[in-house]
This record gives C-alpha cells, sequence and structure tokens, in this order.
C-alpha cells in the first residue's frame, strides 16, 4: 500500500472509530413502584443495585430509577403505576403486593418484574410459574410450610407456650392459605392460635389490646407491605406488651423483633435484576419462568431475648444465621 493509500485509508479508520465513540449509551429506564424508597430500605435495595452491578449496569450511566413509593397510602397506587407507564420507563420492578397488581393493572404491554411476589399464580398475576404469559415474570416467595416452621422455631425457644396470636391482612389474598398451614401446624403442636385481622395501621392498637386479654404467649406477624412498612411500630408494641415475636424477615429483627425465618427479600431482589437485564436485551416476560426464593434465614434478637427474660437454647442459636447481640 503506497504512501497516499495508506493516509487515505487511516483517515477513514479514524473517521470510523470517531463515529462509533460518539454513539450514545444507551440510558434504560427503569421504574419502581413499591411502599418504601431506597433511602428507607438500604439494606433491601442494596440487593437489587448489586445485582444490576453485577451485570453491568451503572445508575446515572446507562440507567435511571424512575421511583414511585406509596408508603402506608396504598389508595396512591393506581395513579403512582400510572405514572411509570405514562414515563414510558422500559420495565416496571414492582415489590410485594399490593404493588405488583397495581402495575398490571396499568398495563399489559410493559414488562413487569416481581421482586418477591408470595402467590404469582394465585393472584391471577400470571398463568404458571413455569410459563408465567403476559408481561410478568420475576421472583415467587410462596411457602406457606414456613409458617408451621415459625411455629416450631417459637416452641423451642417458648416450651411453655400454647396460646399465640396471629397478625393477619385479609386483604393479601395469601393469608388466608398461610392461616390454613398455620392453623394444621397450631393443632399437631397442640397450639391454640388467635388470629387477629388488621387492615390498616390505625388497627394495630385494638389487635394488641386484644392479644393481651386472651393472655398470648407469643405472636406471628404474616407478611403485609402495611407490616412492613409499620414494623417499628409493630416490634415496639410487642416490645411494651412483652410478646415475643416471630416474622418472616430480617428486617423486623434489625428493628428490635425476637426472631424471624423465612426468605431472604434482599437475595430476591438481587434476582430480580437479572431478570430486568433478559427483558432489556429482549426477552419476552411470559417466556421467563418465575424463579422461587430457596435461600431461608434465621436471625434471632439476643438483646430482645434477654429484655423479655427468655434464655435461647444452645442448639437454635447455633442454627441461626444471625445473632444480633
Amino acid at each position: 500500500m503506497d504512501r497516499r493509500r495508506f493516509t487515505s485509508f487511516l483517515g477513514a479508520s479514524l473517521l470510523v472509530a470517531d463515529s462509533f465513540a460518539a454513539q450514545p449509551v444507551k440510558l434504560h429506564r427503569i421504574g419502581y413502584l413499591g411502599g418504601t424508597p431506597p433511602s428507607a430500605e438500604p439494606y433491601l435495595f442494596e440487593g437489587f443495585f448489586q445485582g444490576l452491578r453485577e451485570l453491568g449496569y451503572v445508575e446515572g450511566e446507562n440507567f435511571l430509577l424512575e421511583g414511585r413509593y406509596y408508603g402506608d397510602r396504598i389508595e396512591r397506587l393506581p395513579a403512582l403505576a400510572a405514572e411509570l407507564v405514562q414515563l414510558k420507563v422500559d420495565v416496571i420492578v414492582a415489590g410485594g403486593p399490593p404493588a405488583p397488581e397495581a402495575a398490571h393493572r396499568a398495563t399489559r404491554t410493559i414488562p413487569i418484574i416481581m421482586a418477591y411476589h408470595p402467590d404469582p399464580v394465585g393472584s391471577g398475576l400470571v398463568a404458571s410459574l413455569a410459563r408465567p404469559g403476559g408481561n410478568v415474570t420475576g421472583m415467587s416467595m410462596l411457602m406457606p410450610e414456613l409458617v408451621g416452621k415459625q411455629l416450631q422455631l417459637l416452641k423451642e425457644a417458648i416450651p411453655g407456650m400454647s396460646r399465640v396470636a396471629v397478625l393477619s391482612n385479609p386483604t393479601v389474598p395469601t393469608n388466608e392459605l398461610l392461616l390454613k398451614e398455620a392453623e394444621a401446624a397450631a393443632r399437631l403442636m397442640n397450639v391454640q392460635l388467635q388470629v387477629l385481622d388488621v387492615r390498616a395501621p390505625g388497627d394495630f392498637d385494638s389487635a394488641f389490646s386484644a392479644m393481651i386479654k386472651n393472655r398470648s404467649h407469643a405472636l406471628i406477624v404474616l407478611g403485609s407491605s402495611i407490616f412492613f412498612a409499620d414494623r417499628a411500630r409493630i416490634v415496639a408494641l410487642a416490645s411494651e406488651n412483652r410478646l415475643p415475636s416471630m416474622y418472616l424477615l430480617k428486617q423486623y429483627v434489625e428493628a428490635g423483633g425476637f426472631m424471624s425465618y423465612g426468605a431472604s427479600n434482599r437475595e430476591s431482589m438481587r434476582r430480580a435484576a437479572t431478570y430486568v437485564d433478559k427483558v432489556l436485551k429482549g426477552a419476552k416476560p411470559g417466556d421467563l419462568p418465575i424463579e422461587q426464593a430457596t435461600k431461608l434465614e434465621l436471625n434471632i434478637n439476643l438483646k430482645t431475648a434477654k429484655a423479655l427474660g427468655l434464655t435461647i437454647p444452645q442448639g437454635l442459636l447455633q442454627r441461626a444465621d444471625e445473632v444480633i447481640q
């Protein structure tokens, strides 16, 4: 190649290189619909952001998070979901119920990733776990047998336990299934259950008054976004009334609750990021099988146990994933 041709070739190559360098990075808009923002739930959301980082996503560089959070005002959900649709986000990540349901009512075209739904099939969001169909997929945390295990763990910590209160939100469809499992396990253990319905934060005081009147020895709190958002208050009421309480999620124990046993919603959020990556790369949500959470964790707050006058058996402490001193 002569010098003139080489110079011409080099110049053309540089122009092509410059044109590629000038191509803007695709900025994906990820919508999030849930109860609380990342600033209020750093432990939970760090799982999601960790999952995205592992897949090469950096906030502000190749994605923006458009978050809409309803707090304890569930009635705002339809409007918040509609806002995300109007923004034409590329995908909507929805936390626990009723956020995925609200997103699904708002759109049947934008992909929806459930971060930790207890029963996507029973709620009508998907056709099946293997083949969801439609525009919804993600993570499921349906393990009704956990309630029986929670009762067993409480029985180990409180050998003389015979009356247990159960805090349930009847507006959450899966709670009915959990209650059936709890009642079956309670019969085997000769434990009497007192089911107390809480539909709104204003119902907590009367529910705890009923527990004390019934002289309950312990409390199990079922899954509900209202309960999770108001967990500090629930933990405080349990402490004031000296009720050892069992929860599904670690965050309750970090807030001062006695014990938790269940799937890690932080890990579920991390796994949800893989679904976001797949749909952003063109996969159809309806073709992506729903993954069931498998990582279970037992957490015990030893400080709370001591305040309640409980001595936790050494064998139970050794099985715990984390013991908060």
